[in-house]
């Protein structure tokens, strides 16, 4: 990422605490006037002494030692007054995604471990991670033969994953309803296009790019998806689509509670799922084939980059950290200096 900060962007978030420099100040006078003092001691020390050979005598002593923890405290209240930059970075381009999750009776179907439900719900959590969630908005709906909005587009992940630990274990679509034993991916994709027209009408266009996730097994969908891709294309939103099961495949439980398999078999429909993503202008993924972070920063990567150039944002880069660092730094040599007195008294 560029950094550009200007000479003047320097500044302090608390100047209040520079005045205790004058301490430091103070003991740096000091300081410097206890040093000439001991090297003037020394000399005369040197030109009195009767012996035959002299003593020799460091001419600082543990003075550089004292010099360090000086500068480490000045260094130590500059941090503490909070110094900072004002820097200027290129801005980041944020996304908006509509999760359409397939609730369908196929997606209990085992094939691929748990289920395809629970599986699914694995990679919307990584889906989530992936996210940087500083621009992206994030909406979420269930569908079978129906779509059950669950959240509107928004930038807290909290919400997300609320209602990913309330789903985790099930779809919200009961097996002894009818509607469960359809897939209709055109009312999940109509359903997206109102929740990106009903939240222009409330928040204003955005030029953030747009698309839709669908994750299902493409299992015997009823209704026709040619006119809702189209109308999606329209609004320039892409379709990306992630395949979830196996060709192997797997039996269905029956409605009732008796945990039996019914007589239907679901499959993976690959080349379905392959046709919406191409009509969709996006592509298609499969849960298994890669891992479940490598699909999700393909997604996010390919959506924006169809993001218009961001302009620059005027960022405050905190810099205490830095004095804090370099104050323990600095007191390394002095430890050493001062290990070395200690060591030999006649420093």
């Amino acid at each position: 990422m560029r950094l550009n900060a200007r000479a003047d962007a320097f500044g302090f978030g608390e100047p209040v605490y520079l005045w205790l420099l004058f301490v430091p100040a103070l003991l740096l006078v000091v300081w410097a006037l206890d040093l000439l003092r001991r090297r003037i001691d020394a000399k005369r020390y040197a030109g009195v002494q009767g012996l035959s050979g002299r003593e020799r005598y460091s001419a600082a002593g543990d003075f550089p030692f004292w010099l360090c923890v000086v500068v480490a405290t000045a260094l130590c209240i500059t941090a503490l007054a909070r110094p900072h930059i004002r820097v200027r970075v290129a801005g980041t381009a944020g996304a908006d995604f509509v999760i359409l999750q397939d609730g369908s009776a196929s997606m209990h179907v085992t094939d691929v471990a748990p289920d395809r439900w629970r599986r699914s719900m694995r990679f919307l959590r990584t889906f989530a991670d992936t996210l940087t969630w500083k621009q992206d908005r994030v909406g979420l709906a269930l569908f079978a033969y129906f779509a059950a909005p669950q959240l509107r587009l928004t930038r807290d992940p909290e919400a997300l994953l609320f209602f990913l630990d309330h789903l985790a274990d099930r779809p919200p679509f009961r097996l002894e309803d009818d509607p469960t034993w359809n897939t209709n991916i055109e009312q999940a994709i109509q359903w997206g296009l109102r929740l990106i027209e009903t939240d222009e009408k409330l928040f204003g266009r955005t030029n953030a790019p747009k698309a839709f996730v669908i994750i299902s097994d493409g299992q015997a969908w009823s209704g026709k998806v040619a006119n809702a891709l189209a109308a999606a294309r329209a609004t320039g939103i892409a379709i990306y689509v992630v395949g979830v099961g196996t060709d192997a495949g797997g039996y269905i439980p029956a409605a009732d509670s008796s945990r039996r398999l019914s007589r239907l078999y679901a499959v993976l429909d690959r080349e379905s799922l392959r046709t919406i993503a191409r009509g969709g202008g996006g592509d298609y993924f499969e849960l298994g084939r890669t891992s479940d972070r490598d699909i999700a920063a393909r997604i996010i990567s390919s959506v924006r980059r169809r993001a218009p150039a961001a302009p620059q944002e005027e960022r405050q880069e905190e810099l205490y950290w830095r004095f804090l660092a370099a104050a323990g730094l600095v007191l390394c040599p002095g430890t050493l200096v001062l290990a070395a007195v200690l060591y030999n008294p006649r420093h």
